[in-house]
């Protein structure tokens, strides 16, 4: 039994630990694509390729190659790369839906579609010159991907039937909906170049006001989640590893987000790391809310009341 309060790997069968492991890749690949898709507004390259699917007419424009070009045709080869991977995940949740949970075939079938949707979102984007509403739908559609399978994957890797304490998935949904809400508004402020023409000229100095409370109420939900879970005490307390790698990244993007403000045009490495430490953000909080514990349900307490000899080897 791990630390992490679930079965072994070993434990697992062996087609659900090869889709679990696939999964895990899977989650890796959406954020990769993620901030692919962020690189290619931050350098000005969403239409390095004028047609769709295909890039100037070909599977690979090697005459018209350069930077610009290469991300947003390699951010299309990411993509096609996770439509495949989870075409492969939902025929496997099919074919041995025996020995998987019951649940997994349906959510497969939902990736399956919502990749679809998202192919249908990208190719919006060209054909119809960046459109602000189907850029903002493609970022968040990428990040429920993110959150998505990385939750996916954390159950798969569980044997457990017993459920986190409900202020845990309530507190870390929370949480998550208010990043990804928070990406949603720094992929709207970045789109309007809000930072460079309020530093110029004074304007869009809202966007970025706004930008700057949202960040506060997110960091504060965040903060709170992870206070609460070492009031708690028990399992919850036992995931502080997971806490606090969460509340190391959140210190990251605040100063991230710090720099890109002032620097961001100069620097576009630090808009791209901050855009990948946000879709870092969404799969390290969905893989929380969805933990679970080796014990009943009932035996975890919001405030351990009594103590026991054993509770420092609790895990």
């Amino acid at each position: 039994m791990n630390k992490g309060g679930s079965l072994t790997t070993s434990s697992l069968p062996v087609i659900r630990l090869r889709l679990a492991q696939l999964t895990s890749h899977l989650v890796v690949a959406l954020i990769a694509l993620v901030v692919i898709g962020g690189s290619t507004r931050v350098m000005e390259a969403g239409l390095a390729c004028p047609d769709w699917p295909l890039c100037y007419g070909s599977l690979f424009p090697g005459r018209q190659m350069n930077l610009q070009v290469f991300l947003e045709w390699f951010h299309r080869l990411d993509a096609f790369l996770v439509g495949v991977a989870v075409l492969a995940q939902f025929w496997v949740s099919l074919r041995w839906r025996k020995v998987l949970p019951t649940w997994l075939p349906f959510i497969s079938g939902l990736l399956v579609l919502m990749v679809g949707i998202q192919g249908g979102l990208g190719a919006l984007t060209v054909l119809q010159l960046l459109p602000s509403g189907v850029v903002s739908a493609h970022l968040v559609l990428a990040l429920t991907l993110v959150a998505m399978v990385s939750g996916i994957t954390q159950r798969l890797f569980s044997r457990s039937n017993s459920n986190s304490p409900f202020w845990w998935r309530l507190m870390g949904v929370i949480s998550l909906f208010a990043v990804i809400i928070q990406s949603l508004l720094g992929g709207q402020m970045a789109t309007a170049w809000a930072a460079q023409r309020c530093r110029n000229f004074g304007q869009a100095c809202e966007l970025i006001d706004f930008h700057r409370f949202s960040a506060v109420l997110t960091s504060a939900t965040i903060l709170s989640f992870v206070l609460v879970a070492f009031i708690a005490g028990g399992w919850p307390r036992s995931q502080w590893r997971f806490l606090l790698s969460v509340v190391g990244l959140l210190i990251i993007q605040i100063t991230l987000g710090v720099l890109t403000l002032r620097f961001g045009s100069f620097y576009p490495t630090i808009t791209i790391s901050h855009q990948l430490v946000a879709a870092l953000l969404v799969a390290f909080l969905a893989a929380l809310v969805c933990r679970r514990p080796d014990i009943p349900t009932k035996e975890i307490s919001f405030i351990s009341e009594i103590s026991s000899p054993l509770e420092h080897c609790h895990g």
